[in-house]
């Protein structure tokens, strides 16, 4: 079911059709970017609010609507918010770049890499059992608190030993690298492991190996002090102001904050506009492919792949308990897209909103499938 902020999204997405070389047709984008936006957030507007950028090879357009939440601070491209499940990327580009290395193998199994006292039950769960949503692990591990979906900050107390005691117990409901499953704990895990063969922190490994050669400096789990000057006030469904979640072990799936500025370095990289020394680790992502429970929607490493009659989006979207997040491209039209917001609204909105501003003749998907 198409909700209302979605519908508005096909009439305005016409505008952007208009735009063409010259600066009037730029701003002319931008304009249209910015009445999207304004729309999404509507009424809103004082408490909460958005940032997109779109990207090409002949340039950026930018442009925002609405409050950061925070008295005084406007939001830009150095607002820092919360990213979640775009981290699962790179995660996986740390995996690509560790194999690449040859610190790691895909085909590992992920208890190589835990405590040896670790007991697992069933088929070995490898590296990239995880990394391509296939682990047969669910999306959560059983032993949460009742209903921490509820919660402000629902993963703050769990450890690693509480992710070793659920792997212990667990029996997977089908073969690892049978199917496509969403996994939270599958990238959390990937993460622990990748952190303890490498002997350091998970967070201190993916700067040191994919956000330093990028020159990511404002991606981060841990807030620099810059970077909490520019930091926006998350709200949830309820537009209440909710806290920034720990997610301490399942970091791997969604722990990351980032700006607009770095998620532009990072979309260039991806789209092949800009060379890096990690550009083959990022080819690499989306040549394994997964069937999803959504026709014509696969999983790669990290990233998901939507194709269309006229389009194919490589994209990933991220939902933390009171920010939505969206990064995406064409490899067709070879335009780009990022969506930060400071509140939930609706992650599939979410999603062909940055479809949209990818490619303005988008038709928006009903992914309610996909995330059941």
């Amino acid at each position: 079911m198409m909700d209302r902020r979605e519908f508005l999204l096909g009439s305005i997405g016409a505008g952007i059709t208009a735009a063409g070389g010259g600066s009037f047709a730029r701003a002319q984008e931008t304009d249209s970017i910015r009445a999207m936006l304004k729309q999404t957030v509507g009424v809103n507007e004082k408490v909460v609010g958005m940032v997109a950028v779109t990207v090409d090879e002949h340039g950026i357009h930018k442009a925002t609507s609405g409050s950061s939440g925070v008295p005084g601070l406007t939001l830009g491209s150095d607002s820092v918010f919360e990213i979640a499940s775009i981290t699962k990327v790179l995660t996986s580009l740390l995996l690509v770049d560790m194999v690449q290395c040859g610190e790691v193998a895909y085909d590992d199994p992920v208890a190589k890499h835990l405590p040896a006292s670790l007991h697992q039950c069933g088929r070995p769960i490898t590296l990239l059992d995880l990394a391509s949503y296939t682990s047969g692990l669910p999306n959560m591990p059983n032993n949460m608190p009742p209903n921490w979906w509820t919660l402000p900050d629902p993963m703050a107390d769990y450890t690693e030993g509480k992710l070793y005691e659920f792997l212990s117990s667990y029996v997977p409901e089908y073969e690892p690298g049978a199917r496509y499953e969403y996994a939270n704990l599958g990238f959390g895990l990937l993460g622990v492991a990748l952190a303890r063969s490498a002997g350091k922190s998970y967070e201190e490994l993916l700067i040191e190996r994919v956000c330093n050669p990028l020159g990511l400096s404002h991606t981060r789990i841990t807030l620099s002090d810059d970077m909490r000057r520019h930091l926006v006030q998350p709200h949830d469904l309820k537009l209440k102001p909710t806290p920034l979640w720990d997610m301490r072990a399942m970091a791997g799936g969604g722990a990351f904050r980032s700006n607009a500025r770095d998620l532009t370095v990072f979309l260039k990289a991806c789209m092949g506009l800009k060379h890096t020394p990690l550009s083959a680790a990022m080819a690499r992502l989306v040549k394994t492919r997964t069937p999803t429970r959504l026709a014509g929607t696969e999983a790669a490493l990290g990233w998901f792949i939507t194709s269309t009659k006229d389009e194919k989006f490589v994209w990933k979207t991220g939902a933390s308990g009171g920010c939505n997040s969206f990064i995406g491209f064409s490899t067709r039209n070879r335009h780009g897209a990022i969506v930060l917001s400071n509140f939930r609204w609706s992650d599939q909105g979410t999603i062909n909103l940055g479809m949209k501003l990818i490619d303005p003749h988008h038709q928006s998907i009903d992914f309610a499938a996909f995330f059941t």
